[in-house]
């Protein structure tokens, strides 16, 4: 078939071999976690890994998988309190990999993370194979250019991250089938990828839409794409489709996201243009040479944004050697100019932000595409014998030039407070493996380079029995030094979380509602407990609880760590337990706080009461104003709202006559035993039951007189409150917090909580999915018609 006068790469016809490729990464994958998984079960342990993967992957499947079972909408165990859909879209509502995990009891689920991470490296290998057999002319060549993106340095680094292998399986689905929209007419499946791609992440859907532009810009104008508006009119129908099917969480997430601070960091002067750092352009550079570190870890740069940002485009074996060739000898393809405006991409620093709507942050968790793109280069290049003859021994040269152009850093001389070292490297022993897999893959390419003539038919299933052997090795290399590094932090994970929780729960009263506290504890210990905790590692918490905490006194970015001397806020937060484990006992004592008592013991913890604890939902008998609380500082801020509530001046002028205004001598009374005083008079102004529910909370209270009762649970729009059965506004208050009026005498309150937008993106992507429904009836049966016309 010829377009534009040139040949087309291939039309995708013939026997498929999709399942061989998917079963090969399987198969690769399987062997790649095995010896760790073995590891840990010598130790009766699932497999863990470092890092997010436990702090966050393992907590959120098994925590989401028994909430979504027993349904609701407000999560209480996620940080202050959250909504569950905008806390985890990002991370797993959306995912089919996440809901494939349904099928088995919650308490399994931990023991699923390795066989899920095996499927989507299996399924992003057949996704890849799928897009490039029309590029590619011999399958042989797609199978080896798919493993080479099913084992990238990006795939086997985001293990860490696991979610965003996700993306990174299904993307490549969503281009084969908008290449077959345009090439073939074939136009049923884009709309449901495009779908499934947004469904299953929003945030990196958004890059992805941008990839996508620049990938159908750039086909456009190497001639690949010829359009005439129908077509083009065709194409703007279907991805307006996919995205109103694949809608249903992204109202919801919008609306939570814009209120959310990091989310909004724009670029400032030279911050569009230029990285802070030069070593942050080294470090670019570099990651297509040298094989991954660990993703926490810093080794050959020091400064600059480096740690868990997925920079990474490094293939095994064959690296950009066939990137390079590509584009020499095929510079007007349009592969070739979509890697070089990716690669421009990547190193200004606007550009780079496009993937992630201009946010000023730095990361490169778009890779993928571009190395999706590069590795079908890469099969094209590899099965011309003649560009193996000639352009890429140059390549590979060049290569393995640049990576041990590397060992300059480590050999460098280094002054350092007066004492001269060799090298910059942080960990020159860690350094040297790297370098050493990495020219390891290099030789291995120059030997089946070498080797061509002899190998003849053979070549590609050589090349590729070495691609999949190698991706063990390195693989092997990667996830070790990732692991390991953290072995000895990590080494009572499982203990100390999936083994602890049910004993936990044995001994933790369930008669009232408290929070906990977990002392220098694994992250996200109130997921396995099924309970909130002011210990908290989740990024996309509640708005409101970015905006309060650091009002007073704790820095939220991704996590929520209140420091153990900020006692105050442990009352205003209804704080009652703290769970310090056995080994960190000593640590607690240090901080000699007063109010706590060892009350009980489990196998790995012990448990402190607080005497001073103070039930959920209370009242005051002063306010202050926010001129007023800004002269206070942070490390006392907690103090002083356990005296009054904070209000703005407009809620002073409509609620003021019920509270008096707090003197400066008032506020001035922080110490230890005012703090006590303030907890006994929140007590007696408590309301006299509280019940939460997934769905929100019901409090019983009996006041002397018409005053606003506080909730520590953070504001959030899809809050509704009615008081007596009356629908009741409900306030922001104490920077973030919840409060209603309530009148003299007894009260039920009730807040019910709405996933905000949840119900107009269900509708949207409900209405749409039943468009979609007819228009691929009306396809098929146009396309039957057809057919019994030519018959």
């Amino acid at each position: 078939m010829k377009i534009g006068g040139k040949l087309l790469e291939r039309k995708t016809g013939g026997r498929s071999r999709y399942w061989q490729v998917f079963w090969l990464c399987f198969a690769v994958a399987a062997a790649l976690f095995l010896p760790h998984c073995i590891i840990d079960g010598l130790n009766g342990d699932f497999f863990h890994y470092a890092g997010d993967f436990n702090d966050q992957q393992i907590s959120f499947y098994s925590y989401a998988n028994n909430f979504v079972k027993q349904g609701g909408s407000f999560s209480w165990a996620t940080d202050l309190g959250s909504g569950f859909v905008n806390s985890y879209s990002f991370y797993l509502c959306g995912s089919p990999f996440f809901w494939l995990t349904l099928l088995l009891p919650y308490r399994w689920t931990p023991w699923a993370m390795v066989p899920m991470l095996c499927l989507k490296f299996a399924v992003a290998g057949g996704g890849a194979y799928l897009w490039m057999r029309r590029w590619v002319k011999d399958e042989r060549w797609s199978m080896v250019g798919a493993c080479l993106y099913a084992f990238s340095g990006f795939t086997v680094y985001n293990v860490f991250f696991n979610h965003f292998l996700d993306v990174v399986a299904l993307f490549p689905y969503m281009l084969k089938a908008l290449d077959d929209a345009v090439l073939d007419r074939r136009h049923g499946a884009f709309p449901f990828w495009v779908a499934v791609n947004l469904l299953n992440n929003y945030f990196f859907f958004a890059g992805q839409a941008v990839f996508l532009m620049i990938y159908f810009v750039c086909m456009v104008a190497g001639g690949r794409y010829k359009l005439n508006l129908r077509l083009f009119g065709a194409l703007a129908f279907q991805t307006v489709l996919g995205c109103c099917m694949g809608s249903a969480l992204l109202v919801p997430a919008a609306l939570s996201l814009v209120q959310n601070p990091r989310t909004i960091d724009p670029f400032n002067g030279y911050g569009y243009l230029v990285y802070g750092s030069a070593q942050q352009y080294l470090a670019i550079f570099y990651s297509a040479f040298l094989m991954p570190d660990a993703p926490y870890l810093k080794d050959l740069f020091q400064e600059g944004i480096l740690k868990h940002t997925s920079m990474t485009v490094y293939l095994p074996v064959v690296g950009i050697a066939g990137g390079l060739v590509f584009c020499r000898v095929r510079r007007r393809h349009p592969f070739a100019r979509i890697m070089k405006v990716c690669l421009i991409c990547a190193f200004v620093p606007v550009l780079n932000s496009m993937f992630y709507a201009l946010n000023s942050s730095y990361y490169a968790r778009w890779y993928y595409m571009p190395v999706l793109v590069l590795c079908a280069a890469t099969a094209m290049t590899l099965q011309k014998a003649n560009l193996c003859e000639t352009e890429y021994r140059r390549a590979l040269g060049l290569v393995a030039l640049c990576t041990l152009s590397s060992i300059a850093f480590a050999l460098v001389p280094n002054e350092k407070d007066g004492t001269t070292t060799i090298g910059v490297v942080e960990e020159p022993l860690r350094y040297w493996g790297i370098l050493l897999v990495s020219m390891l893959g290099v030789g291995l390419f120059w030997l089946l380079l070498h080797y061509r003539r002899q190998l003849a038919a053979r070549f590609p299933a050589a090349v590729l029995a070495v691609v999949l052997g190698f991706s063990f090795v390195y693989g092997q290399v990667h996830l070790s030094i990732t692991k390991y590094g953290q072995w000895y932090h990590d080494a009572d994970y499982v203990q100390q979380t999936w083994r602890e929780a049910p004993e936990l729960n044995a001994v933790l009263p369930d008669d009232v509602f408290y929070r906990l506290d977990a002392y220098d504890s694994y992250n996200n210990l109130g997921l396995w407990l099924d309970k909130s905790c002011i210990q908290f590692f989740n990024s996309t918490v509640a708005p409101s609880i970015l905006e309060f905490y650091p009002t007073v006194g704790v820095k939220r970015d991704v996590n929520s760590k209140p420091e153990a001397s900020l006692y105050a806020l442990r009352g205003l937060l209804s704080v009652r337990y703290t769970l310090v484990p056995k080994e960190k006992v000593e640590d607690w004592e240090k901080e000699k706080l007063e109010g706590w008592n060892l009350v009980s013991s489990t196998t790995s913890y012990l448990i402190y009461e607080n005497e001073n604890w103070v039930p959920m939902g209370f009242t005051y008998d002063s306010y202050i104003t926010e001129e007023n609380f800004e002269t206070v500082s942070d490390t006392h801020a907690g103090n002083v709202l356990m005296k009054a509530l904070l209000l703005t001046d407009e809620q002073v002028e409509r609620y003021g006559q019920m509270m008096q205004n707090l003197t400066d001598d008032e506020k001035n009374n922080i110490s230890y035993e005012d703090y006590v005083q303030d907890c006994t008079a929140r007590r007696e102004s408590a309301v006299t039951s509280f019940t939460a529910t997934r769905t929100g909370f019901t409090a019983q209270a009996d006041l002397e007189a018409e005053n606003l009762v506080l909730f520590s649970v953070p504001y959030d729009d899809g809050f509704t409150a009615t008081v007596n059965g009356v629908p009741t506004e409900v306030e922001k208050v104490d920077n973030g917090l919840m409060a209603v009026a309530a009148p003299a005498g007894h009260s039920e309150i009730v807040f019910t909580y709405h996933t905000a937008g949840l119900r107009q993106s269900v509708a949207v992507s409900a209405g749409a999915i039943v468009v979609y429904a007819v228009w691929v009836a009306v396809l098929h049966r146009k396309k039957r018609r057809e057919e019994s016309s030519v018959g």
